[in-house]
């Protein structure tokens, strides 16, 4: 009788996960079906439904849960998406001209606990004077009027946190002038097709992004790879099997990159990219594991209590399955 174990992996389809979908790499021990779902969906369908073995989870998303009544989820320190966000900070750009002209003003946002919005409001709290309880929240869908918090939320009073209530999509609202700014992981479309007194916060995104990384250290962590607490406790192995496997097809990825005869990207200057990326982040810019990425989940953790998502200031190694914290040497 086979002994392999079948599991669900839901996960968008990144290069650094592609081995994995493709079967260039694969899990010991497992037969895996790989479901490539936008992150929205997969978060709603295993957060709402716990429809998946494993899955691609908010950063964020999975603290919340981690600190709730029902911890059911456990990561492995594998990070799937990473981003600087200081793109996704949309403007009125008649009432806002620098990052402190946001204090005191309302600010849209999908959801307050998503990693992204986090990120953002530590980002303008710790770097330019704008503490998350001087802004007022209102949650909407991006483009839709709609969107409910995933999760549960218990917010301390100080953080205004309420619905649009106007049958606005955020982005129909920063153009109505309703909204002064929308922090979010993706563009709204009034800023893409060039709406009237719309812009970014932060125009050269880029340069700022990159004095970000250089001041901090820090390239934001967006997600994890968790997988359900009872299927970790009845296989312990599968935890670190699961790290090996998402490892492998990420040192693909860093292969293909730095392959100069035939490009694997339709970047021109993909070398010059990666020699950028090297310079600013290091040869692994994309680390997996904790300590390399102890300081980004500490400064994570601390803005996810400082904004009231997290009851106490979680410890990075309390996140991950532990047999995932320390590794065999020969």
């Amino acid at each position: 009788m086979s002994r392999t174990l079948h599991l669900t992996l839901a996960c968008s389809d990144y290069d650094r996960t592609r081995a994995l979908r493709d079967g260039r790499v694969r899990v010991e021990g497992c037969e895996l079906t790989y479901l490539p779902l936008t992150v929205e969906e997969t978060f709603f369908r295993m957060l709402r439904h716990r429809e998946f073995d494993v899955a691609e989870m908010s950063l964020s998303s999975y603290v919340v849960s981690h600190v709730s009544d029902d911890p059911w989820l456990v990561a492995i320190p594998v990070f799937p998406s990473r981003s600087f966000r200081h793109a996704q900070i949309a403007v009125r750009t008649d009432r806002v001209r620098a990052p402190e002209d946001l204090a005191g003003l309302v600010v849209g946002t999908p959801e307050f606990q998503l990693t992204a919005c986090v990120w953002i409001r530590g980002i303008l709290a710790d770097r330019h004077g704008v503490p998350v309880e001087s802004v007022r929240y209102r949650t909407a869908g991006l483009e839709t009027p709609d969107r409910p918090e995933k999760l549960k939320l218990s917010l301390p009073p100080e953080i205004d946190v309420a619905p649009l209530d106007r049958g606005l999509s955020l982005s129909d609202a920063l153009a109505e002038g309703v909204i002064d700014a929308i922090q979010a992981p993706r563009e709204p479309s009034c800023l893409l097709r060039g709406a009237p007194d719309v812009g970014r916060l932060f125009p050269d995104f880029r340069a700022e992004e990159e004095r970000y990384a250089r001041d901090t250290g820090i390239f934001p962590i967006m997600h994890v790879v968790v997988l359900r607490r009872e299927l970790h406790e009845r296989h312990p192995w599968l935890a670190g099997s699961l790290q090996k496997a998402f490892t492998q097809a990420r040192d693909l990825a860093y292969d293909a990159l730095r392959e100069v005869a035939a490009l694997a990207t339709s970047l021109p200057w993909q070398l010059a990219e990666v020699l950028r990326t090297q310079e600013l982040l290091g040869e692994d810019w994309w680390a997996y594991g904790l300590e390399p990425n102890r300081h980004v989940l500490d400064t994570f953790l601390r803005y996810h209590h400082e904004q009231g998502l997290s009851p106490r200031r979680v410890a990075p190694e309390e996140l991950f399955a532990p047999s995932t914290l320390e590794a065999f040497a020969i």
